[in-house]
């Protein structure tokens, strides 16, 4: 059963087109990915989503009925604008937010969250006292405490330490195991990588990937190796069968053509210089990012 349901929906903008002909599934109880260069149409998607945009063409399901008739109180929504009432003490503005979407044993439920992410001395503080990654928190907390079914989250870890980050990680996998779909989008691909049921990838409009992430790799084969050699990047240039090279600095990966044996690549290397590790892999989300956003540009330099 799909939580959410897009059916060639299209977005425009006077004669930009920001969401071109999309269709996607979201399962039920899975965390789901969304990434993609900025402007792809990313957060268009989710606000079509929560009927805060509506399509030009297409149709949009969500939690079993059309999106603008999807009961809002079962969606958390976190927008990539934060903005929680700046004088509000911080624990009475997550009991009024929690009281907007009908939550139920809301102080009980607000004192949980601010204790969960570390916010528990702060909770008689007005929001405008609290640093950047504790707004951030804060606004976590606003789309979440009334337990909703789907939570939508737009850039959720960006500008998080990797503390913070590491615990609204374990909270967005705590709320998917109770039984929540969850959607966000990301631009740290290790994120995307390491939590994701399922990966969509939107570039100008036009949905380029989705599915697991072994789904997505196996498509690409392994054609890439990760190197460490003594002479670094600038002992592998000119490598037969080498296409580009992405140099990590002590690490670099190497993108193989077609057909090309990868121990003869090793030879090649080994007659160089040193070679300190050697492993032929599938790409990375990043490399595979990397190849469809910016697909005209050789990759050889910093990451």
């Amino acid at each position: 059963m799909n939580t959410v349901e897009l059916r060639e929906v299209t977005k425009t903008f006077g004669k930009h087109v920001a969401v071109d002909s999309l269709s996607l599934d979201v399962p039920e109880g899975s965390v789901y990915g969304f990434i993609g260069p900025n402007g792809s149409g990313k957060t268009t998607t989710l606000r079509m989503i929560m009927s805060i945009f509506h399509p030009d063409h297409g149709d949009i399901r969500v939690l079993g009925t059309d999106g603008a008739g999807a009961d809002t109180d079962r969606i958390g929504y976190l927008p990539e604008e934060r903005g929680i009432y700046p004088k509000m003490k911080l624990r009475e503005a997550l009991i009024f937010y929690g009281d907007l979407k009908n939550g139920r044993d809301l102080p009980r439920e607000v004192d949980r969250w601010l204790e969960r992410l570390d916010l528990g001395a702060w909770g008689d503080k007005k929001i405008d006292a609290l640093s950047k990654g504790m707004s951030q928190r804060a606004q976590f907390i606003a789309a979440v405490v009334a337990r909703p079914e789907l939570i939508i989250l737009d850039e959720p870890f960006g500008g998080l330490d990797p503390v913070g980050l590491e615990t609204l990680k374990d909270a967005v996998l705590d709320l998917r195991r109770g039984g929540a779909t969850v959607i966000f989008s990301t631009h740290d691909m290790q994120v995307a990588e390491r939590m994701c049921d399922y990966i969509f990838m939107i570039h100008k409009g036009r949905k380029v990937l989705d599915g697991t992430l072994d789904a997505i790799q196996d498509r690409y084969g392994q054609d890439t190796v990760r190197v460490r050699t003594g002479g670094g990047a600038g002992a592998l240039a000119g490598l037969a069968g080498v296409e580009k090279i992405n140099d990590y600095g002590r690490l670099q990966e190497l993108r193989l053509a077609p057909g090309t044996d990868a121990q003869a690549v090793l030879a090649g290397i080994l007659a160089r210089t040193r070679v300190e590790s050697f492993e032929l892999a599938r790409p990375s989300l990043h490399d595979i990012f990397v190849r469809i956003a910016r697909p005209e540009t050789e990759e050889v330099g910093h990451a």
